[in-house]
């Protein structure tokens, strides 16, 4: 039996991040021959041209991390309609410099909760247009606009038996579309 390591970008810095919730209740449902690895992107500089050929060592750890994974999985928060910026800032880097882009070929899946009635729809479409110059094949269905509502995740982090069902489609899904590009 193969392991499928997959490197998870978590869009939101805030320690009790719903999006970190999700991410870890979506570990939950997945197959024991996935392993999900949360990358560091809190502490990367912010993307300048100029250090392209001399990137940070955070830069350099996290286009490592992205190399050793046989998936990704975006989970991010909205943020004035579109993707926080640390997202953005961590894709820039590991895409840097041109012709070194370490997202390039890795399938994907993007998903997201907020507390908005529409979820991360519109974060998650221009998540996708940017994966898509990137050459990032990505889940394109399920897709899961997640509103956090009371109850969403119990106590334990996992998520409600309304959801589960629901969720475990979407992994199920996912974990197929990371297996057919591997």
């Amino acid at each position: 039996m193969s392991q499928y390591k997959i490197a998870v970008v978590i869009g939101s810095l805030r320690k009790d991040s719903f999006n970190r919730k999700l991410a870890l209740a979506l570990a939950h449902l997945a197959p024991s021959d996935f392993t999900f690895e949360h990358l560091e992107i809190g502490d990367l500089p912010l993307y300048n041209q100029d250090d392209d050929g001399n990137q940070a060592p955070a830069v350099k750890r996290l286009k490592t991390e992205i190399a050793a994974a046989q998936g990704l999985l975006f989970v991010t928060p909205e943020y004035n309609r579109s993707v926080p910026g640390v997202l953005k800032n961590a894709i820039d880097h590991a895409s840097r410099p041109y012709g070194q882009n370490a997202w390039g070929g890795k399938p994907a899946g993007v998903i997201g909760v907020s507390v908005g009635a529409i979820g991360t729809a519109l974060a998650q479409q221009h998540l996708r247009n940017v994966l898509a110059y990137l050459d990032v094949p990505t889940l394109g269905q399920p897709e899961a606009f997640i509103q956090n509502k009371e109850g969403l995740f119990d106590d334990k982090g996992h998520v409600s038996d309304a959801s589960k069902q629901f969720l475990q489609s979407w992994v199920d899904k996912y974990v197929a579309w990371v297996k057919t590009h591997n």
